[in-house]
């Protein structure tokens, strides 16, 4: 099947159009025509190769909802006009005991990424949502509820559920603490679930600039952590603290905050960290761990949380001619919060 996109071609290119083929349907497939895709920090590292497994050309985007078109002789799941989305992973070996257990993420062989994997199909690089149609295997399709519009159900296949994932593994609810580091498109996902979910939610920024943005997503307090002295008063006052910046950085600052048996999640960095000074973990017993995105069973339910509590993400739209600018703009963290491509546009 031949459709356009948006694709780097080299670290150094900017996207532009790109004509490719999608495999054909197999019989348990599902092809998706694409309305809208929002637009990730993994899609703009991918395109200028900074993690170094980028596979070009590549057309980035794995947060996709749109139609269905066609379905395999097999597909029981799914028929033609389903509202349908698709996240940051398109297969995985289905027989590990991860992926029994709906862990896909997890999937001891590797799960294939939305873009630049393996296809298990045909071993083609997988190219993601900055085009006009995907065909998936249905068992990685999720279903869009009625209630949440396109626009806003595709940032939560990747903001949502990374943050989404890690609250249910820790617990994140009625009577429960929650830190969230980082008020950018995961941070402020992170802050709306976790206050739908019923906890406390405390903010944390280097500045007291995000105070009204932070209350106004539903966050009930901002700490400033460059205040040396209300920092040491929030000692041990949080349950569960998400990390949501992406860059390099110290965590020595925040773990103090965290209670007896409390843990610190990384959501947001993929690579090195800060010096770690192991005091604060071991007089606290402590935690610091990290998260993927959750698996297909797992999105699912989030997409019917979010729907239930009338949690969405605050976006912009762009024209997908406008994709280079919007990724000097993230680079820049110009964005609240989230980019979103009307497809309509391509």
């Amino acid at each position: 099947m031949q459709t356009v996109g948006y694709a780097a071609h080299s670290p150094e290119s900017e996207l532009v159009p790109f004509t490719f083929n999608r495999r054909e349907l197999n019989d348990n497939d599902v092809a998706i025509e694409i309305h809208n895709c929002g637009v990730c920090h993994s899609d703009m590292h991918t395109a200028r190769n900074d993690w170094g497994h980028t596979n070009y050309p590549v057309v980035p985007g794995h947060e996709i909802v749109g139609i269905v078109t066609a379905v395999g002789d097999k597909v029981t799941r799914y028929k033609v006009g389903d509202r349908a989305a698709v996240g940051c992973m398109v297969d995985s070996c289905q027989q590990c005991d991860q992926c029994e257990k709906g862990e896909e993420q997890l999937c001891r062989y590797g799960m294939t990424g939305t873009y630049t994997s393996p296809d298990r199909i045909d071993g083609t690089p997988t190219q993601g949502g900055y085009s006009k149609y995907i065909v998936v295997r249905e068992e990685f399709v999720c279903k869009v509820p009625d209630s949440i519009d396109f626009a806003h159900a595709a940032p939560l296949l990747c903001a949502g559920i990374t943050v989404y994932s890690p609250l249910r593994k820790w617990g994140a609810g009625e009577g429960t603490r929650v830190g969230v580091i980082g008020l950018g498109g995961l941070g402020h996902m992170a802050v709306k679930l976790a206050v739908a979910m019923g906890a406390h939610v405390t903010v944390l920024s280097r500045t007291a600039d995000k105070r009204a943005d932070a209350l106004a997503l539903g966050a009930h307090a901002l700490l400033v952590s460059s205040d040396e002295d209300a920092m040491n008063a929030a000692r041990n006052s949080m349950d569960l603290i998400i990390d949501t910046v992406p860059v390099e950085h110290a965590l020595d600052p925040y773990l103090p905050l965290l209670d007896v048996d409390a843990t610190l999640v990384l959501v947001g960095q993929l690579g090195p960290m800060g010096q770690l000074n192991s005091i604060p973990l071991l007089m606290g017993r402590r935690r610091v761990s990290g998260s993927p995105i959750g698996g297909i069973r797992e999105t699912q339910e989030m997409l019917d949380f979010c729907a239930e509590k009338g949690v969405v993400p605050e976006i912009e739209m762009i024209r997908m001619d406008e994709i280079n600018h919007a990724y000097d703009r993230l680079e820049k963290a110009d964005v609240r919060y989230r980019f979103v491509i009307d497809m309509a546009t391509l």
